[in-house]
């Protein structure tokens, strides 16, 4: 999901731009006034910045925080059995989870995730979303 070769470690060329984009681009024409709103996807994203500042500070400590990392997946499930988020950020989060296996491919999914978020609030660029009329936004 994140590398063109990961043992040469090259990540996909398109995973911070047009791979971003469009899932950014999906996730928020998924929402609604109640699912997927900037801050709710925006707590995620923190979850993911602190577990990244913890790695930076002690690289080591990887595989004793990756059962912690990857209990975002209930979270996401929680949030969205609650309507806070849709099915489709709630896959982002479990496939990208899920191809975690090591320290390089959360970093790549960290790039992965800041990158979605700067597209996703470019969608959302007025910071609501914006009511449906005659089926266009």
């Amino acid at each position: 999901m994140f590398w063109k070769d990961k043992d040469k470690k090259i990540i996909d060329p398109e995973l911070f731009s047009s791979t971003a984009e469009v899932l950014a681009k999906k996730i928020y024409e998924e929402g609604n006034n109640k699912t997927n709103k900037p801050t709710q996807i925006r707590k995620f994203y923190d979850e993911v910045l602190r577990f990244d500042s913890m790695l930076k500070t002690d690289p080591g400590e990887f595989e004793i925080m990756l059962p912690y990392l990857k209990m975002l997946n209930a979270k996401a499930a929680y949030a969205m059995g609650r309507d806070l988020v849709s099915k489709g950020f709630k896959d982002f989060i479990s496939t990208s989870l899920n191809n975690i296996k090591d320290k390089d491919d959360f970093d790549a999914f960290a790039g992965l995730f800041e990158a979605f978020m700067g597209y996703y609030k470019f969608y959302d660029a007025k910071g609501e979303r914006q009511s449906f009329q005659g089926g266009k936004r």
